[in-house]
Protein backbone atom coordinates (compact mmCIF):
# COMPACT_ATOMS: atom_id res chain seq x y z
CA UNK A 1 0.00 0.00 0.00
CA UNK A 2 1.61 3.24 -0.63
CA UNK A 3 2.23 5.98 1.69
CA UNK A 4 -1.01 6.91 4.46
CA UNK A 5 -1.38 10.40 5.03
CA UNK A 6 -2.69 11.01 8.63
CA UNK A 7 -4.05 14.87 9.42
CA UNK A 8 -4.86 15.36 13.28
CA UNK A 9 -8.42 17.37 13.42
CA UNK A 10 -9.87 18.77 16.59
CA UNK A 11 -13.40 18.37 17.27
CA UNK A 12 -16.44 20.03 19.68
CA UNK A 13 -15.48 17.54 21.82
CA UNK A 14 -12.55 18.02 23.87
CA UNK A 15 -12.45 14.16 24.79
CA UNK A 16 -12.61 13.14 21.40
CA UNK A 17 -9.96 13.61 18.19
CA UNK A 18 -10.38 13.05 14.38
CA UNK A 19 -7.81 11.61 12.01
CA UNK A 20 -8.66 12.22 8.63
CA UNK A 21 -6.71 9.56 6.67
CA UNK A 22 -6.16 9.57 2.65
CA UNK A 23 -7.89 6.43 2.31
CA UNK A 24 -11.39 5.44 2.51
CA UNK A 25 -12.82 2.70 4.56
CA UNK A 26 -16.17 2.84 3.59
CA UNK A 27 -18.49 4.84 0.89
CA UNK A 28 -20.62 6.24 3.80
CA UNK A 29 -21.61 5.62 7.52
CA UNK A 30 -19.83 4.90 10.35
CA UNK A 31 -18.78 1.92 12.40
CA UNK A 32 -19.24 3.31 16.50
CA UNK A 33 -17.20 0.64 19.14
CA UNK A 34 -17.07 2.20 22.69
CA UNK A 35 -14.87 -0.45 23.78
CA UNK A 36 -12.49 -3.41 22.29
CA UNK A 37 -15.26 -6.37 23.06
CA UNK A 38 -17.83 -4.54 20.98
CA UNK A 39 -14.67 -4.26 18.43
CA UNK A 40 -13.67 -8.11 18.42
CA UNK A 41 -14.40 -9.88 15.52
CA UNK A 42 -15.62 -6.89 13.97
CA UNK A 43 -12.59 -4.38 12.90
CA UNK A 44 -9.30 -5.42 13.44
CA UNK A 45 -8.33 -1.92 12.82
CA UNK A 46 -10.42 -0.86 15.69
CA UNK A 47 -9.34 -3.72 18.23
CA UNK A 48 -5.56 -2.42 17.46
CA UNK A 49 -6.53 0.86 18.37
CA UNK A 50 -8.17 0.20 21.50
CA UNK A 51 -4.44 -1.12 22.47
CA UNK A 52 -3.26 2.17 22.38
CA UNK A 53 -3.19 3.31 25.97
CA UNK A 54 -6.01 6.29 27.03
CA UNK A 55 -8.02 5.57 23.82
CA UNK A 56 -11.97 4.45 25.63
CA UNK A 57 -13.57 4.61 22.26
CA UNK A 58 -13.27 4.34 18.39
CA UNK A 59 -15.51 5.46 15.12
CA UNK A 60 -14.34 4.60 11.70
CA UNK A 61 -15.85 7.21 9.03
CA UNK A 62 -15.53 6.98 5.73
CA UNK A 63 -11.91 8.48 5.84
CA UNK A 64 -11.30 9.34 8.91
CA UNK A 65 -11.17 8.30 12.40
CA UNK A 66 -12.76 9.51 15.65
CA UNK A 67 -10.90 8.58 18.69
CA UNK A 68 -12.77 9.46 22.17
CA UNK A 69 -9.69 9.10 25.65
CA UNK A 70 -10.57 8.23 28.84
CA UNK A 71 -10.75 10.41 31.69
CA UNK A 72 -6.86 9.57 32.59
CA UNK A 73 -6.17 9.42 28.85
CA UNK A 74 -2.99 11.57 27.67
CA UNK A 75 -3.43 13.27 24.56
CA UNK A 76 0.36 13.41 23.91
CA UNK A 77 0.38 9.41 23.38
CA UNK A 78 -3.16 9.16 22.25
CA UNK A 79 -2.14 11.76 19.52
CA UNK A 80 1.40 10.17 18.81
CA UNK A 81 0.66 6.34 18.86
CA UNK A 82 -2.82 6.12 16.82
CA UNK A 83 -1.63 7.31 13.58
CA UNK A 84 1.42 5.09 13.61
CA UNK A 85 -1.07 1.83 14.47
CA UNK A 86 -3.74 3.58 11.89
CA UNK A 87 -0.21 3.48 9.50
CA UNK A 88 0.86 0.26 10.54
CA UNK A 89 -2.57 -1.74 10.04
CA UNK A 90 -3.21 -0.28 6.58
CA UNK A 91 0.67 -1.29 5.60
CA UNK A 92 -0.12 -4.77 7.05
CA UNK A 93 -2.94 -4.93 4.15
CA UNK A 94 -4.76 -6.97 7.01
CA UNK A 95 -8.64 -5.69 6.78
CA UNK A 96 -10.39 -2.26 8.55
CA UNK A 97 -13.48 -4.70 8.75
CA UNK A 98 -13.77 -8.28 9.26
CA UNK A 99 -15.60 -10.23 5.95
CA UNK A 100 -19.07 -10.57 7.74
CA UNK A 101 -19.23 -7.09 9.34
CA UNK A 102 -21.69 -4.78 8.07
CA UNK A 103 -20.64 -1.57 9.53
CA UNK A 104 -24.15 -0.04 7.95
CA UNK A 105 -25.69 -2.20 10.59
CA UNK A 106 -28.98 -3.07 10.61
CA UNK A 107 -31.95 -1.54 8.60
CA UNK A 108 -35.01 -0.99 10.56
CA UNK A 109 -38.48 -0.14 7.88
CA UNK A 110 -41.50 0.53 9.33
CA UNK A 111 -44.42 -1.93 8.46
CA UNK A 112 -46.95 0.91 8.08
CA UNK A 113 -46.89 2.20 4.43
CA UNK A 114 -46.87 5.98 5.39
CA UNK A 115 -44.33 5.82 7.83
CA UNK A 116 -42.06 4.11 5.29
CA UNK A 117 -42.26 7.06 2.91
CA UNK A 118 -41.61 9.41 5.93
CA UNK A 119 -38.56 7.39 7.16
CA UNK A 120 -36.76 7.92 3.16
CA UNK A 121 -37.16 11.45 3.69
CA UNK A 122 -35.67 11.62 7.29
CA UNK A 123 -32.97 9.57 6.06
CA UNK A 124 -32.29 11.27 2.83
CA UNK A 125 -32.16 14.17 4.56
CA UNK A 126 -29.63 12.63 7.27
CA UNK A 127 -27.34 11.17 4.70
CA UNK A 128 -27.62 13.83 2.30
CA UNK A 129 -27.18 16.98 4.28
CA UNK A 130 -26.98 15.93 8.26
CA UNK A 131 -23.97 13.45 8.39
CA UNK A 132 -21.84 15.12 6.03
CA UNK A 133 -21.71 18.18 8.28
CA UNK A 134 -21.85 16.44 11.91
CA UNK A 135 -19.18 14.09 10.48
CA UNK A 136 -16.56 17.26 9.70
CA UNK A 137 -16.32 17.10 13.33
CA UNK A 138 -15.28 13.67 13.46
CA UNK A 139 -19.43 12.36 14.37
CA UNK A 140 -21.72 10.20 13.20
CA UNK A 141 -26.04 10.28 13.33
CA UNK A 142 -27.75 6.85 12.90
CA UNK A 143 -31.49 6.77 12.62
CA UNK A 144 -33.38 4.09 14.67
CA UNK A 145 -36.91 4.16 14.04
CA UNK A 146 -39.77 6.65 13.45
CA UNK A 147 -42.42 6.33 15.75
CA UNK A 148 -46.02 8.37 16.30
CA UNK A 149 -44.42 11.34 14.84
CA UNK A 150 -40.57 10.84 16.74
CA UNK A 151 -37.76 10.13 15.42
CA UNK A 152 -35.20 8.17 16.90
CA UNK A 153 -31.32 8.97 16.37
CA UNK A 154 -28.16 8.40 17.48
CA UNK A 155 -25.72 10.59 17.93
CA UNK A 156 -21.75 8.50 17.41
CA UNK A 157 -18.12 9.48 17.62
CA UNK A 158 -17.56 12.75 18.41
CA UNK A 159 -20.85 13.38 19.30
CA UNK A 160 -21.75 11.32 21.84
CA UNK A 161 -20.30 13.01 24.79
CA UNK A 162 -20.30 16.16 23.38
CA UNK A 163 -21.83 18.95 25.75
CA UNK A 164 -23.11 20.85 22.39
CA UNK A 165 -24.49 17.48 21.69
CA UNK A 166 -28.31 17.95 22.90
CA UNK A 167 -28.04 21.65 21.45
CA UNK A 168 -26.92 20.07 17.98
CA UNK A 169 -29.78 17.11 18.02
CA UNK A 170 -32.80 19.95 18.81
CA UNK A 171 -31.64 23.05 17.34
CA UNK A 172 -30.59 21.83 14.79
CA UNK A 173 -31.20 17.84 13.07
CA UNK A 174 -34.81 18.19 14.79
CA UNK A 175 -35.30 22.26 13.17
CA UNK A 176 -33.86 20.69 9.71
CA UNK A 177 -36.11 17.64 9.99
CA UNK A 178 -39.63 19.06 11.35
CA UNK A 179 -38.89 22.27 8.20
CA UNK A 180 -39.07 19.35 5.84
CA UNK A 181 -41.31 16.84 7.40
CA UNK A 182 -44.24 18.23 8.79
CA UNK A 183 -45.51 14.44 10.25
CA UNK A 184 -42.49 14.80 12.72
CA UNK A 185 -42.82 16.48 16.27
CA UNK A 186 -39.93 15.76 17.81
CA UNK A 187 -36.00 14.16 17.58
CA UNK A 188 -34.78 12.18 20.11
CA UNK A 189 -31.68 10.21 20.80
CA UNK A 190 -32.00 6.91 21.86
CA UNK A 191 -28.76 4.64 22.78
Amino acid sequence: MENVQISLEFTPNPNTLKFVVSTRFMERGAANFLSINEAQGKSPLAESLFKVPGVSAVMIGPNFITITKAVDGDWDVVAEQVPQTIEKHLQSSSPVFSPDFNPAGPSTISSNPEDQEIEKKIREILDNEIRPAVAMDGGDITFGKYENGVVYLSLQGACSSCPSSTATLKIGVETRIKELIPEVKEVVQYS
